[in-house]
């Protein structure tokens, strides 16, 4: 029997409509459509698939706007924050794979040791496969389509499951890539929860692109491991900030509340956890203060924070409040709502502790948990206290300092008086380190994480035999001795028996 999702505006409870969940025979007939295309996908030239990459950029800027409404629909969050996270970071990638995906999957030339010559050695890569990106409710369209895009341009054919929780998103999706006239089986997307993504996990996908809780990772990798099948995680994070005594404090204040509160704090790379160095403290306290009192909640304009897109998101940001009121912090502003609204006013709380959950667990809601510290090494320590490594900020005036911390932390990315902002260059790998993910994709390395690495070595073909062949003789052993201690020993111990050696088995190659 089908089950049938509903759809739902968080911000003001319209329903967008419902939906029926894939079944696992839906999900079986996907993954065989899938793999009936890879052949003729994965041996289309670059150029066509970047062209249909192309077709889609237009598509986005063309309807990006009306795109944004929709994905504000399903969220939540305020159009322009839906335009600039998902429209825009979208067709910026699209632009750089179109500029560098020659370069970034053509053959790469690699040296060939002398002892190896006339060999010459290469890396190619090859498409995996079918890839299942399995992706997120807080970004569904940025967080759903880029590595869709990744795949797609490596080679590989994939099957998206999208959140159940903003199941409409998916729906624009499918219509964002039929617009574009793909082949057929080249994307597909498959709508459901939890049951349709064990399905797709089930189904042997080549590859597993996650994006989303460290639990359902956790158990995603586990089952994937049955059948070896590659997997990359992009999980949470409890991101701190760490400001010290001489940074632009205006700017960091800047910097700090729009980290917490952007999207409502539903941000892998949230800041979570802001350590302030105690001489600028109450300045800077009062700084951020004023400046998330001046912030505007509504939906969908006219604001710079909407609501929450997950009930069950909320209760655990109720939780994470909760418990640190109960154990003495204190709210700055903000607070919990007492009703089950869907929006909760951006919040400040001081007088944490590290034991306290707001300070060890992700909360991804908008709330900012402040503490002091004394010296550059007890904020490294602090910094680094957490089972979670996504991204971190470090804000000075001295950039030899920021560089020397920036370099101590756990973390898969870090800004320098700056947040978040590590993603929106596609220059750079993005990831995880520590329970915050596995693997890396955006970036050179990101693109090749969707193909397998081939390595090469060629040779000329012209030789009778090569110097470790059969047979074995004495002056194979001599040349072996002689050539080691020639290239890597000591030069006396190369005496004439051994150079004659090599030359007797040097002409016995022809």
């Amino acid at each position: 029997m089908m089950a049938i999702m509903s759809m739902q505006n968080p911000a003001t409870g319209e329903l967008l409509g419902s939906l029926q969940e894939a079944t696992p025979e839906q999900v079986e007939d996907a993954m065989a459509l899938a793999r009936l295309a890879f052949p003729a996908w994965s041996t289309t030239s670059l150029a066509e698939r970047l062209d249909y990459l192309t077709r889609l950029r237009h598509y986005l800027v063309d309807h990006g706007e009306e795109i944004a409404r929709k994905i504000s629909e399903a969220t939540g969050k305020v159009t322009l924050e839906a335009y600039m996270t998902e429209i825009f970071v979208t067709v910026d990638t699209i632009r750089f794979y179109e500029k560098h995906a020659y370069q970034m999957l053509a053959d790469q030339p690699v040296p060939t040791s002398l002892v190896l010559w006339p060999k010459k050695s290469f890396i190619h890569y090859k498409p995996m496969g079918v890839v299942a990106v399995i992706s997120p409710w807080n970004y569904p369209f940025q967080l759903a389509v880029i590595p869709v895009l990744s795949a797609l341009v490596a080679g590989n054919t994939v099957i998206l499951k999208p959140s159940e929780v903003t199941a409409s998103t998916g729906l624009l999706i499918e219509e964002v890539f039929s617009a574009v006239s793909m082949p057929d089986g080249v994307v597909t997307v498959l709508h459901g929860g939890r049951e349709a993504g064990q399905a797709l996990v089930a189904a042997r996908p080549d590859k597993i692109f996650f994006t989303g809780s460290v639990a359902t990772g956790k158990k995603i990798m586990a089952a994937a491991s049955e059948h070896l099948i590659p997997v990359e995680l992009e999980l949470g994070g409890k991101d701190p900030m760490i400001v010290f005594e001489d940074a632009h404090l205006e700017r960091a204040a800047n910097g700090a509340v729009w980290g917490a509160f952007t999207n409502s704090g539903q941000v892998c790379m949230s800041v979570e956890r802001l350590f302030v160095h105690e001489r600028v403290y109450p300045e800077f306290l009062k700084l951020v203060t004023e400046k998330t009192k001046a912030l505007r909640q509504s939906y969908p304009n006219q604001a710079e924070v909407g609501s929450m897109t997950s009930s069950q998101q909320i209760g655990i940001v109720r939780e994470h409040v909760n418990e640190a009121l109960a154990a003495g912090a204190t709210t700055v502003t903000g607070g919990l709502p007492s009703s089950d609204s869907m929006y909760i006013a951006p919040t400040i709380l001081t007088n944490v502790t590290s034991d306290m959950k707001i300070m060890r667990e992700e909360t991804f809601g908008p709330v900012l948990p402040i503490m002091t510290f004394a010296t550059e090494e007890e904020a490294v320590r602090l910094a680094n206290s957490s089972p979670y490594g996504l991204n971190a900020s470090v804000w000075s005036a001295d950039k030899t300092k920021a560089d020397r911390v920036a370099r101590q932390l756990e973390s898969g990315n870090v800004c320098i008086n700056d947040v978040i902002i590590s993603y929106a260059n596609p220059h750079l790998p993005f990831g995880g380190v520590k329970q915050s993910g596995i693997g890396r994709y955006r970036g050179p390395s990101g693109l090749q994480a969707f193909t397998h690495s081939i390595s090469v070595i060629h040779d000329p073909g012209k030789r009778k035999r090569e110097f470790n062949w059969y047979p074995y003789t004495k002056d194979q052993e001599l040349t072996f001795v002689g050539l080691t201690n020639l290239l890597y020993g000591k030069l006396q111990n190369v005496n004439r028996r051994t150079l004659g050696a090599i030359w007797r088995e040097f002409k016995r190659l022809f």
